[in-house]
């Protein structure tokens, strides 16, 4: 598992520099997609491919798979001219979760772009602590209002900023460390 994060990270910083940014379709499903693929490819033999089974994390059961393709059809087409919206886009993917593995790192860059695409703006996930995100992401199905307010406080303008999209990567594939789910 470190060589995937290792390989993936490394492919998600060099994204920024990238033509390929530029092609990704924001704030669709198809643009996820392209952003799992670009990082997980040839990691996992399912890299941009929408799951087929159940997952759950934490005793969390996401969008079952029967209904994930009408699901995701609905949460490209969630409106995003306001903040609000993109949030509540972004919570949606969560629950959601269209990948067997690798959701948070492609969703939270999908998201940066949806923000970037309509508001000029971007997160700087550096200035989020883990288990404030993590704990906000986790009680966010039932009110978006804490990771809403927690991704506002983040807000910047430095939208090509190499120096805060490098440091968000790092950040977020600090998320994902397992550290924080042991007890």
């Amino acid at each position: 598992m470190q060589n995937v994060d290792k390989i993936s990270k490394e492919r998600a910083k060099k994204l920024f520099d990238s033509q390929e940014l530029g092609k990704l379709e924001v704030g669709t499903t198809k643009g996820l997609q392209q952003i799992h693929e670009y990082l997980f490819d040839g990691l996992y033999d399912f890299a941009g491919q929408i799951r087929t089974k159940d997952i759950s994390k934490g005793g969390f059961r996401f969008a079952s798979h029967l209904y994930l393709k009408e699901s995701l059809d609905k949460i490209s087409k969630m409106p995003e001219s306001a903040f609000e919206e993109i949030v509540a886009k972004y919570v949606e993917m969560n629950i959601a979760h269209p990948f067997m593995e690798g959701n948070g790192r492609s969703m939270r860059i999908w998201l940066d772009l949806i923000l970037k695409k309509n508001l000029k703006k971007c997160v700087d996930w550096a200035r989020i602590d883990k288990a404030d995100y993590l704990n906000s992401m986790q009680r966010s199905p039932v009110n978006d209002l804490e990771i809403r307010e927690l991704l506002r406080a983040a807000l910047t303008d430095k939208i090509d900023d190499r120096e805060v999209y490098m440091k968000g990567i790092e950040q977020s594939y600090y998320y994902e460390e397992e550290d924080f789910y042991k007890s």
